[in-house]
């Protein structure tokens, strides 16, 4: 809405006649309203029939109800602009140049980010749309080299003298470094996919390619000890997403040799999150209006904030007049993997960085937060959105393999994957081995299921000569699982090659990768992959992701305990104690359901597995197994619809899936359930109640796009029937007024929306039981 159009509100409130009764009601009517959904005619047509539903003239009042109403949609505080989490934004990715020359500015509506590129380039406006917050407090160098020992800025500009706040007037007055690479020119292209994702092969949640606009700037270098060098940063600009995500390449076009030890790709002076007189770094909230991820992160935590290796959060001791005494803010971001020196650029070649993700954030609250992460996963990984439904077999037989490939054909499964413990050996390299397991993935395919096999990399020893090297003994040990094989070993090469020829020659459709590359340096100076200790992290985890993404390519799915996500692979662990599988299935369900809930904040349903052992596993004898399937069919029901309900796939590790007819029917009455509502149950989760034993728990899937606006799960975990009214929150249903609920696909009730978009539903659940509801909307449009 325009300032125009505000005038005009405050105009048509001067002829308003109402009611001293009524005034109340509507005066709070009008600044609740969603204004983000609505047109400026709908919100006019709105107070005119208020007005003649009014009788008396209190033209001072309703004017007031106009100007909250106008602040509320945000004219005099900010540019109106959608919740893009509900509702789609149509705004595209723009790259252009200001009419006075001296900026580029990129935009999509829902982020400008402006770059002035003279007398060097440098970012100079950051803003988020949505919320009107200035990320930027001062002018830094684009990014920042350390080649041959010696430190070196990508662009920046310098003269700043206030670093609390930046003014576009003193621009003008920066200069440029003498020694600092130098911007030559830009170039606009269109995104493109950076993996060949064949997104056909396995069922996925419906997303559309990502689109937007690629900016990239080059830079040739200013000192002439570089001569050659030139450095190229990109920043990729998405459509409908507040994402950017920058990365640079240094090519070297001379003709002698480069050492690189550092390379920082993104420098921001952020505005601090808090002022605090004094009080240690460590304990003070960094910046928040920004979440940083990149392609970098390992460690076997599965979740990205353990894993990340890169993000660096710093004081700057240049911004003088900051609240605190010490100047210790963290205010300053620098992005670059701590252990990644050392690596040589030869003549014609090129050196890629890690790709930083840069998603600006609207609000601190855990759920919005996580949702944008999803959505960007969704965006820049489509491949995490694939989620094929499989078993874990064991077998020890081409006769079980081809047992359980008819038994998932039979109810609906549609990949066998050859757990651990089976006789699957893909470091076996003989043509026997490789033809029989050609013919059993022909086998698979003719029911059209998919086949997968397991393979450790990690946490074993190979060799002396291929196992990592301690730079502290100079002997194998000390790594990540005690010993390990490096990846730039001569076996690490092997088994990279080895797994590539397998996957050729068998046709196999998925790879259980445990125990992938988790950062171990190696001291080594023999391995062929790597020179020594320096480079042998950056070096082994390049090996790792070719790998990954020579797959992807292939349309193999990929298992991985470890954030590899932005590199190729589909699917991680939730995050569980494998121990806590031998404990009973009651104690089990429980659990697992806190899994469920703790792993999907920043995971999509489809990101992570679960864990359910048919037959033992780590102990527990037949308290903790689900075998014989049949004595115990309501248990394996009840964790089927766990994890289904949860739109995650667990791994049903056992030599079956069923035991009599009366079991067939149940995992076949699971899986259809769970297929008619797939969309949904893999759409996003709004979490309401964590399990904790003692009451109710459960999670809401949410998504504005589909019919089902909502698919509800709740759980008695107690010994005695319940009934409980709460509230359940429908925001990001994307439903305004009415939502309607049919509990188990029952008849439906039609409940009004609070102010704050809960509806108050009561519900009752046996002892021990389950329940779930389906959510849609009465004449809803987006």
């Amino acid at each position: 809405m325009a300032r125009d159009d505000a005038t005009k509100v405050a105009r048509i409130t001067k002829v308003a006649r109402v009611d001293e009764s009524e005034l109340e009601h509507n005066v709070i009517r009008i600044t609740t309203l969603p204004f983000w959904t609505l047109s400026f005619k709908k919100i006019t047509d709105f107070i005119h029939k208020k007005i003649k539903q009014m009788k008396l003239r209190i033209q001072r009042t309703l004017l007031i109800a106009a100007l909250m109403m106008v602040g509320t949609s945000g004219i005099f505080a900010q540019t109106a602009v959608p919740d893009w989490l509900i509702k789609p934004v149509m705004a595209k990715a723009e790259v252009s140049k200001s009419k006075d020359g001296k900026d580029i500015v990129l935009d999509n509506g829902l982020l400008k980010r402006v770059f002035r590129i003279t007398p060097n380039l440098a970012c100079v406006d950051y803003i988020n749309l949505s919320t009107g917050r200035q990320l930027l407090r001062s002018v830094q160098e684009e990014a920042r080299l350390v080649i041959n020992g010696k430190t070196y800025n990508v662009g920046g500009l310098y003269g700043q003298k206030e670093k609390a706040y930046l003014l576009p007037e003193w621009l003008d007055s920066f200069t440029a470094g003498a020694t600092d690479f130098k911007y030559v020119s830009y170039e606009v292209k269109p995104i493109t996919p950076r993996l060949k994702w064949n997104n056909t092969r396995y069922w996925e949640l419906h997303t559309k390619a990502a689109s937007g606009k690629t900016v990239s700037f080059l830079y040739k270098a200013g000192a002439s000890e570089l001569d050659g060098l030139e450095v190229t940063v990109n920043y990729e600009l998405y459509d409908g997403i507040p994402l950017i995500t920058k990365s640079l390449s240094v090519v070297n076009k001379g003709n002698k040799s480069f050492k690189i030890d550092r390379v920082v790709n993104e420098v921001l002076g952020m505005v601090e999150e808090e002022s605090s007189v004094e009080g240690s770094f460590e304990l003070m909230r960094k910046p928040a209006g920004i979440y940083f991820e990149t392609n970098y992160a390992f460690n076997n935590s599965m979740n990205y904030a353990n894993s990340d290796q890169t993000t660096h959060w710093k004081s700057d001791s240049t911004y003088t007049s900051q609240v605190h005494y010490r100047l210790q803010t963290p205010v300053l971001l620098e992005i670059y993997p701590d252990k990644a020196p050392g690596i040589e650029l030869k003549a014609g070649e090129v050196f890629n960085s890690v790709r930083t993700n840069e998603l600006l954030m609207n609000g601190d609250d855990r759920e919005s937060r996580g949702l944008a992460i999803r959505k960007m996963y969704r965006t820049i990984a489509p491949w995490t959105s694939a989620n094929p439904i499989f078993m874990h077999l064991v077998a020890k037989n081409a006769d079980q393999v081809r047992t359980a490939v008819d038994q998932c054909a039979a109810t609906g499964y549609e990949a066998v994957i050859i757990s651990f413990g089976s006789y699957l050996n893909m470091e076996d390299t003989t043509q026997t081995n490789l033809k029989q397991w050609k013919q059993l993935a022909d086998y698979a395919h003719s029911k059209n299921i998919k086949i997968g096999g397991y393979s450790l990399f990690s946490s074993r020893s190979i060799s002396p000569e291929d196992d990592v090297i301690s730079p502290k003994t100079g002997k194998p040990g000390g790594a990540f699982f005690g010993n390990a094989p490096c990846f730039g070993s001569r076996w690490g090469l092997w088994y990279r090659d080895n797994i590539k020829n397998f996957y050729t020659k068998t046709g196999f459709d998925i790879w259980e990768n445990d125990g992938p590359y988790p950062g171990d340096v190696c001291a080594s100076t023999s391995h062929p992959g790597h020179h020594g200790l320096e480079d042998s992290q950056w070096k082994q985890i390049e090996i790792q992701k070719e790998l990954y993404t020579w797959l992807n390519g292939k349309g193999v799915y990929i298992n991985a305990p470890d954030w590899y996500f932005l590199d190729g692979t589909n699917k991680i662990a939730l995050g569980y104690r494998e121990v806590n599988f031998s404990l009973s299935r009651a104690q089990q369900k429980i659990l697992n359901r806190q899994n469920i809930y703790d792993a999907t904040w920043e995971k999509t349903p489809s990101m992570g597995w679960g864990f359910v052992p048919l037959t033992v596993y780590q102990g527990g004898g037949s308290a903790a197994t689900l075998e014989p399937l049949s004595e115990h069919l309501n248990d394996y029901e009840q964790l089927m619809m766990q994890y289904y309900g949860a739109g995650i796939q667990a791994c049903y590790r056992g030599p079956r899936l069923y035991d009599t007819e009366e079991t067939k029917q149940t995992v076949i009455k699971v899986i259809t359930w769970y297929k008619k509502y797939r969309d949904i149950l893999n759409s996003d989760v709004i979490h309401l109640r964590r399990a904790d034993g003692r009451d109710w728990d459960g999670i809401l899937h949410v998504n504005p796009l589909l019919k089902e606006k909502g698919l509800m799960m709740l759980y008695n975990p107690t010994n005695e029937k319940i009934t409980r009214t709460i509230k359940v929150p429908l925001k990001y249903t994307g439903l305004l007024d009415i939502g309607r609920l049919s509990e188990k696909g029952g008849p439906v009730k039609a409940y009004k929306l609070n102010r704050d978009y809960t509806i108050d539903l009561t519900f009752t659940i046996n002892a021990g039981g389950y329940t779930w509801f389906v959510i849609e909307g009465q004449n809803n449009k987006l």
